[in-house]
């Protein structure tokens, strides 16, 4: 709660601008006031385009990276087949990879943005490069050649060592970037919020200076008074992105620097919160990824080569061996199952848009999706709007009994989802249960909007609104 406490007595009178001279003052004021204004215009339209740029590169380098680094792990994954089977089959991502490494190595080398991005992409081609023609190759061939220390524990844990390596540069690569993408994120915000508030301070004052005293009296204390109590209201609602423009009056301006501090800090803080829970989502989906999938992978491959050697002539024998398969194959598609929905792999891959048509290509029902997505957005909002589409699909696929599910995701100003179907309806806010609380409280994290219609009989439509940074 913010007390406002009544302002001690001064000590000694206060010298008072008159009306005649405050008028030649503002005169003079006025035309400095309008080409500042302008000067601050023309300066934040030239960052913002400079910052457009700047963003658009860093994105590129987040998705070449990304591949690159998915390529990585596609012959690591081909190379452990191969070497725990011996088929020649396993081989096929391992030899893909391969073909398409010296192209995207030059297409992610391109693509850093900085020196020292520079540095770190030549430090993880050559380290790929490393894996590949010191490590990954020889081995191959030494298991082809059938080598007995090819199998070994000092090769494996060579291969481990390595990519751990690699993927530790691609870590580090990738949080420098989206360090410097924040930045100028930041700074471009900070930038076009000086600028709007120097023209409003522009206009402000010639309004004042037009009205006279009274009417500057009125605009300077009574209605900043108003506008600290319609923010202070909205912020207790949840809208952590009111701020308070700047008052000439010393004690209220102090008081709209506070709050507007506190609201920064409060909705700086919230983003923090949401963007560690997509991190820890999407590590937690990588570390199921690679490592108990991995091993329940490698179980089966063993129970199916254990099967293999067991004669037919041992029905008991045979019946168990495959039941065992069944339930690791059972086990292996759960654990999928379970790391896509936590974070799905395509989302940090391919962006918003792959991720929700695979969401499409599971879904029960018929499902449409219709994007205009031409670009990435930040991690945070392309996951929690992953994960508001998920939700509604899940929906109506067990309330709505819908024959046909559409989804649109367009990107403007402001990135807008709709999910419809053409169920049964009649979900209203009273009915609304945890779910679509949850749709609401993501989309209210970034300050989005989510509006539901669902007439008794019409279907289901959910629409939101999230603003894009």
């Amino acid at each position: 709660m913010i007390r406002l406490s009544p302002r001690a007595p001064d000590s000694g009178p206060v010298p008072r601008l008159g009306l005649t001279r405050l008028t030649i003052a503002a005169s003079g004021l006025l035309a400095l006031l309008i080409g500042v204004a302008f000067a601050v215009l023309m300066w934040a339209i030239a960052d913002a385009n400079s910052s457009t740029s700047a963003r658009r590169a860093s994105r590129s380098a987040l998705v070449e990276a990304g591949n690159l680094e998915q390529l990585v792990l596609d012959l690591e994954t081909g190379q452990r087949g191969f070497v725990i089977t011996k088929r020649e089959e396993f081989l096929e991502p391992w030899q893909r990879a391969r073909r398409e490494f010296p192209e995207q190595e030059r297409r992610f080398t391109e693509t850093a943005t900085s020196p020292s991005q520079r540095r770190i992409a030549e430090q993880i081609r050559q380290g790929v490069d490393s894996l590949v023609n010191d490590y990954s190759v020889p081995l191959v061939e030494a298991v082809r050649r059938r080598d007995a220390t090819a199998s070994g524990l000092a090769a494996t844990a060579e291969g481990k060592r390595r990519v751990d390596a690699l993927r530790a540069r691609f870590d580090q690569y990738t949080a420098d970037e989206r360090a410097e993408l924040a930045a100028r994120e930041d700074a471009a915000g900070s930038n076009a919020r000086r600028a709007v508030i120097a023209a409003g301070a522009g206009l402000a004052a010639t309004t004042a200076l037009v009205a006279g005293f009274t009417v500057l009296q009125h605009r300077a204390v009574v209605r900043p008074v108003r506008g600290v109590a319609a923010a202070a209201g909205r912020l207790a609602g949840g809208d952590l992105g009111v701020r308070i423009a700047p008052s000439k009056v010393a004690e209220i301006g102090a008081l709209g620097t506070s709050f507007n501090t506190m609201a920064a800090s409060l909705q700086d803080s919230r983003r923090r919160i949401m963007e560690s829970v997509e991190a820890v989502h999407r590590r937690t989906a990588r570390d199921l990824h690679d490592g108990a999938q991995q091993r329940l992978v490698s179980l089966m491959i063993g129970l199916r080569l254990a099967r293999e050697l067991v004669p037919e002539t041992e029905p008991a024998a045979t019946e168990l061996m495959d039941q065992s398969i069944a339930h690791a194959q059972e086990a292996i598609d759960e654990l999928r199952e379970l790391a896509r929905g936590i974070y799905p792999l395509v989302l940090t891959v391919k962006g918003l848009e792959a991720a929700v048509r695979e969401l499409a290509s599971r879904c029960p029902v018929p499902t449409v999706v219709d994007s205009d997505l031409d670009r990435r957005i930040g991690g945070a909002v392309e996951s929690n709007a992953y994960f508001v589409v998920a939700e509604a699909v899940t929906n109506a696929v067990k309330h709505a009994q819908a024959s046909q599910i559409d989804i649109s995701l367009e990107l403007g100003e402001a990135l807008r989802i709709r999910v419809a179907d053409d169920g049964v309806g009649g979900v209203g806010a009273g009915a609304a249960g945890s779910g679509l609380t949850g749709l609401a409280d993501r989309v209210a994290a970034f300050d989005g909007t989510l509006t539901i219609e669902s007439p008794p009989g019409g279907g289901t439509t959910i629409l939101a609104r999230i603003p894009v940074p």
